[in-house]
Order: structure tokens, then C-alpha cells, then sequence
């Protein structure tokens, strides 16, 4: 069988270079690199690579200007809520003296856990219900209703009453998703720069709405503890020193008026609780500007002494407010 011969056609024959075309592919290859190099020289600067860093927004001051015309604090007793809402904001100066005609205004209740209000794990419907009703008669544009549940938040709100009760009130509801926080500068002692739900930052005033709770980590929670459902993240690193914290968010969040529910108070096995057996039915709102007062005056109805909850006195400290509530121009009445 004869033997093919190799096809060479498609191969590439190198032929050795001579010194002399060595020497000027060298001296081209260096030509470049020398171009470059300049163009490196060029575009050299001393000063470090900026980084373009956003910076993290504030959040606003919500509060009114105080005049003597307006009592500090406001106790109401009776069983009727809406008229004992309506009497604490009358006490207060007339609702008309916060929300002004255009205002989008926010309230956050305490809405943290999948109970029914029987159980006083969260703020009485019927009172976000009855501001609610307020604000809209004052004249504002949008009332918003929200908070940052640690159960399932649709449940929390529909189990809660306040959704169903904010709705029909005239309110929207909004539960925060995990791209509805903005990076805030707290400018706290341990709060520094942390994720807030975007709402805070859209509207002209905030009303804080808490209920009277036992709490078994910090004794109570009330009306400074309640800016914990305005946070996103990993509120639990909190804890390791929370009335540090709680203080922090107060002078954070720096509401246009509180009120308090001690309509029913849970008085043991918080924040959570569950059983009827741990409630107590007061009857009672405390209405005002000052959160510190609020807060100590509210300890009556858990048994506890304000030296005992240090949350108080740091922010009394900072400003905040005054534990000797009687101090105060406060008014107290009943209605019903």
C-alpha cells in the first residue's frame, strides 16, 4: 500500500529571526511600555481612592412648640375610649394645637405580637382607632399606621384589631418590608447609624401610641420602650444593654404627642403574655408631651418604683423629660 504523503499546506513555517530583527521587535515592545508607564504617571495622584459613601439621613423633630396654654399631662378614666381620647386631647389643648390641615401624620401603636386584645399585648384597637378619627377631623392629608412586628406581621395586625380598627377609622396601614428601612443616623450612645422604617422619614408628625406592659427583661414596656417597632435589623444586640438603648431611641424619635393605654395593663409574664390571668382592667389614658413623666406616672399600674428602671433616668439626664411627673401642669379627669 503506498504511503501518503504529509500535507503541509495549512503549517506555518517560522523562519529564524537575525540579531538585527530581535534588537527592533525589543525596542518597539519597549516603546510601549514606556507609553503606558507614562500614562500611568499621568494619571497618578497622592490623594487616597474616594469612596462614594451615603451618607446616613436624621430623622426629624415631630414636636410642636409648648405653650402655657397646654397641660403637660393628661389622666383620663371611664370606659368610653373614643370620648376619653377626645377628652385627653381637649385637656391637652385641642388636637387642632398638633396636627395642622395638610399634615400626613404617623401613629405607631404597639402592634409586636400575634395576640387579641383581650390579652394586652398590644395597644387597644379602639384607641388608634379614636386618634385616628382625630387627626383626619383636624384636617390631615394621610394617616398612617404602622409598626415593626416581631411575629407575623399580618397576623399581628389583624389579630390585634388595629388593622381592621385603623382602616375603618380612616387610616392606612402599612407593614414594613425588608426593603422598607433607610439607613438613619441615631446619634445614640450605642445607636449609631441603623435601618428605620422609610415612613418616618416621609411625614410632618408622629403620635406614639404604647400600652402599659410588663416586660421581663427591663420591668416595663411604655412609651420610650415602644421606639423599639420603629427599627429594623438585629434588634436583639439591643438587649445586652437595653435601657442604654431605649434611652438612645427616645432622643432619637422625639414624637408630637403620646398616649398612653392603660385601658388594659398587662402586669406580668411580658411583653408577650397570653393569659387573661395577667391582665388588669384600668380604664385609664395618660395623655402628653413629655415621655419621661409619662412613663412614671404609667409604673403605678405594674408596681414598679422608678428607680428601678434606669431607662427613666437616663433620659431624664438627656433632656428628655422629668420623673417627678407631679411637678407638671397636669389634669385629670372622667368621662362616662
Amino acid at each position: 500500500m503506498a504511503r501518503r504523503k504529509p500535507n503541509n499546506r495549512h503549517k506555518t513555517v517560522l523562519k529564524p529571526r537575525t540579531r538585527r530583527e530581535f534588537l527592533a521587535d525589543l525596542g518597539r515592545t519597549a516603546g510601549v511600555a514606556a507609553g503606558f508607564g507614562a500614562l500611568g504617571w499621568l494619571g497618578y495622584s497622592e490623594e487616597p481612592v474616594r469612596r462614594i459613601e451615603r451618607v446616613a439621613e436624621k430623622l426629624k423633630d415631630f414636636r410642636v412648640p409648648f405653650t402655657e396654654m397646654m397641660s403637660h399631662l393628661a389622666v383620663v378614666h371611664g370606659e368610653d375610649v373614643d370620648a376619653m381620647v377626645r377628652e385627653a386631647m381637649t385637656m391637652l389643648g385641642g388636637i387642632e394645637r398638633f396636627i395642622a390641615k395638610g399634615d400626613r401624620v404617623l401613629i405607631k401603636p404597639n402592634v409586636g405580637w400575634d395576640r387579641q386584645p383581650e390579652q394586652a399585648a398590644n395597644t387597644n384597637p379602639e384607641v388608634v382607632a379614636a386618634v385616628v378619627r382625630l387627626c383626619r377631623e383636624a384636617g390631615a392629608d394621610e394617616v398612617l399606621v404602622t409598626d415593626v412586628s416581631l411575629n407575623d406581621p399580618q397576623r399581628c395586625f389583624f389579630r390585634s384589631g388595629i388593622q381592621d380598627a385603623a382602616q375603618q377609622a380612616g387610616a392606612e396601614v402599612e407593614l414594613p418590608g425588608s426593603n422598607d428601612f433607610i439607613d438613619t443616623d441615631m446619634g445614640g450612645e450605642l445607636l449609631k447609624v441603623w435601618p428605620v422604617a422609610r415612613y418616618y422619614h416621609q411625614v410632618d408628625k408622629v403620635i406614639n401610641i404604647p400600652i402599659v406592659k410588663h416586660h421581663s427583661l427591663c420591668g416595663c414596656t411604655l412609651a420610650m420602650k415602644n421606639w423599639y417597632g420603629v427599627i429594623g435589623g438585629r434588634r436583639n444586640q439591643l438587649h445586652q444593654d437595653i435601657h442604654t438603648s431605649i434611652a438612645d431611641l427616645a432622643q432619637a424619635v422625639r414624637p408630637t404627642f403620646t398616649v398612653m393605654d392603660a385601658t388594659r395593663v398587662l402586669k406580668s409574664n411580658g411583653p408577650t403574655g397570653g393569659s387573661l390571668a395577667d391582665v388588669a382592667i384600668e380604664n385609664t389614658l395618660i395623655a402628653g408631651v413629655d415621655e419621661v413623666a409619662i412613663d412614671t406616672y404609667s409604673l403605678r399600674y405594674l408596681d414598679v418604683k422608678p428607680e428601678q428602671v434606669p431607662f427613666l433616668a437616663l433620659g431624664e439626664q438627656r433632656g428628655l423629660g422629668v420623673m417627678d411627673w407631679k411637678s407638671l401642669r397636669v389634669k385629670e379627669g372622667q368621662v362616662g
